[in-house]
């Protein structure tokens, strides 16, 4: 009897039949098989899952993203119909916690339809459950499906779970880093061919590096969609995830299981596999087709401008002396610095319609290549 997960079971005569399997294939088989893929099939958020994310921390972070889009809203001018987005809810904690709080501001919240966009039907299930009192949500399986219209758009810990290309710096060039078979294990390896004309489309810095660096890049589809359907249709998105600011060459393909490290290549389809976000690449691909972008910044700047501190301080005053400590930690590991904390290993990115020429707690810096990679 095997000792391979399902999923690697079928990977494994891909490979055999095929030949060794591009790092983006493999990622997007262990998340999206049909029948067992990671993100169709369970709930893999919070204690007995194996991640968390901000939303399920505290409910001050989707408080305060609910209130940066009413600022949008806004800056858009207050249009009497926009369509509020969210990309990858989750179990729809944060849009919960945003529209709660913006019922302190009843035109804005008249004035928006929730829109999900969620492949997994287990999380469709628990996204219902928690928006049972929201008067009108949708589903789709793509931002493309969504109705046309005005847009707020919300992606928090989205573009991570996209596929990455790999590839590899060797004598000859750049070669494609692949999944093979080796001594009956998965393992790393690197197409035999040198990619064409590959280390021109380089930032200058990955250029230069030393054989045996790693470059990771996404296709930029998902991220030009959002961009024309701003600058064609108005409105704003606000991208958070965890990453870099500028690009540069590194390997951060990682699986998590069980709020672990594990190895990628091992018990496909069991773990969470994702890498780091290039908010440099997510800037540029915006700014060539028109839109316009704010930012980054890190999630810890993002929040205190909001005022996250504030709003903890609120919380505070009405609970136990325990739920004061948990909100205390909260707000600390919300903005504080790596390993403990999200606050510098978390970056935020806005995108907008060309005309919005500022985005509340996201100071237009420009080009972000001048920031360190963190």
């Amino acid at each position: 009897m095997s000792n391979y997960s399902p999923l690697e079971t079928i990977i494994r005569k891909q490979i055999a039949a095929t030949g060794p399997m591009p790092v983006s294939r493999y990622m997007q088989i262990c998340l999206t098989h049909p029948e067992y893929g990671y993100y169709l099939k369970r709930d893999p958020l919070g204690r007995d899952g194996d991640f968390t994310t901000a939303p399920e921390i505290s409910q001050m972070f989707g408080e305060l993203v609910g209130l940066w889009a009413a600022s949008v809203w806004n800056a858009m001018g207050m249009p009497q119909e926009v369509k509020f987005i969210e990309l990858g809810p989750g179990r729809g904690t944060m849009m919960a916690d945003a529209l709660r709080a913006v019922r302190i501001l009843p035109a804005f919240h008249e004035a928006i339809s929730v829109h999900l966009v969620e492949a997994s039907p287990t999380l469709r299930d628990k996204q219902r459950e928690k928006l049972a009192e929201t008067a009108y949500v949708e589903w789709y399986d793509s931002i493309d499906d969504v109705p046309e219209g005005p847009a707020i758009i919300l992606a928090n810990e989205f573009f991570d779970a996209l596929p990455i290309h790999q590839a590899i710096k060797q004598d000859d060039g750049w070669h494609e880093r692949v999944i093979e078979i080796d001594d009956d294990i998965l393992a790393y390896g690197i197409a035999r061919d040198p990619m064409p004309r590959f280390e021109v489309l380089l930032p200058p810095v990955v250029r230069a590096a030393p054989n045996g660096a790693i470059f990771e890049w996404r296709p930029d589809n998902q991220i030009i969609t959002i961009a024309r359907r701003l600058r064609d249709q108005g409105g704003a998105a606000l991208i958070i995830d965890y990453g870099h600011l500028r690009s540069d060459a590194g390997d951060t393909f990682q699986a998590i299981a069980r709020h672990n490290y594990t190895n990628p290549l091992k018990n496909a389809g069991l773990a969470d596999v994702t890498a780091h976000v290039d908010f440099q690449a997510l800037a540029r691909a915006a700014e060539d087709v028109g839109a316009r972008a704010h930012g980054p910044v890190e999630q810890g700047a993002f929040l205190n401008r909001l005022g996250i501190e504030t709003r903890a301080q609120a919380l505070s005053k009405n609970a136990s002396e325990d739920g004061a400590k948990a909100i205390a930690a909260a707000l600390k590991r919300l903005t504080g610095p790596s390993p403990e904390g999200m606050g510098s290993l978390f970056k935020v990115l806005g995108v907008s319609h060309p005309d919005i020429e500022t985005l509340a707690a996201l100071s237009d810096q420009g080009s972000p290549g001048g920031a360190s990679k963190s």
